[in-house]
């Protein structure tokens, strides 16, 4: 039960001030960070601009439910950007459950001796890897992967 055709996949992490974006290999083997797009008037433009780049077939945004699993207003609001997003590009747009994977990445950049405060882009762009990651092993596995938005 493929929810997503094969093909690149970009990741999304829409943050009030960045946006940690990540794509994987059309084989999706590894997914890798891309860059942070700071949030704003030309973000969007920028993740259409990516989406061409990487010619991928969908693109994967995090939802910051709670940790009850609801929606609230951060999940609210990326639930919105995404539904921007998906009237702006020609490939599918999912929201997926990304409870957690910010301060996943925090944790690693910091077992990598790294500071995690001056290091948000980098955290970012590693949470955004995070919810690909998850994505492609929910995809490999024949698993559901949250929710399309729109069409």
């Amino acid at each position: 039960m493929a929810e997503i055709g094969p093909g690149a996949l970009l990741g999304v992490d829409f943050g009030s001030v960045r946006i940690g974006v990540a794509a994987c290999d059309a084989e999706r083997i590894l997914a890798f960070p891309v860059e942070t797009v700071p949030a704003g008037d030309q973000a969007l433009t920028r993740l259409v601009e990516l989406a061409d780049q990487y010619q991928v077939v969908a693109m994967i945004v995090g939802w910051p439910l709670t940790l009850a699993g609801q929606v609230a207003a951060a999940a609210a609001r990326v639930q919105s950007q995404a539904e921007e997003l998906s009237a702006s590009v020609s490939v599918p747009v999912w929201l997926v459950d990304e409870r957690l994977t910010t301060a996943e990445a925090a944790k690693k950049l910091r077992q990598a001796g790294k500071d995690a405060r001056r290091g948000r882009a980098v955290i970012d762009g590693g949470a955004a890897v995070g919810i690909l990651d998850s994505v492609m092993r929910a995809l490999a596995a024949g698993q559901r992967i949250g929710r399309r938005v729109g069409r």
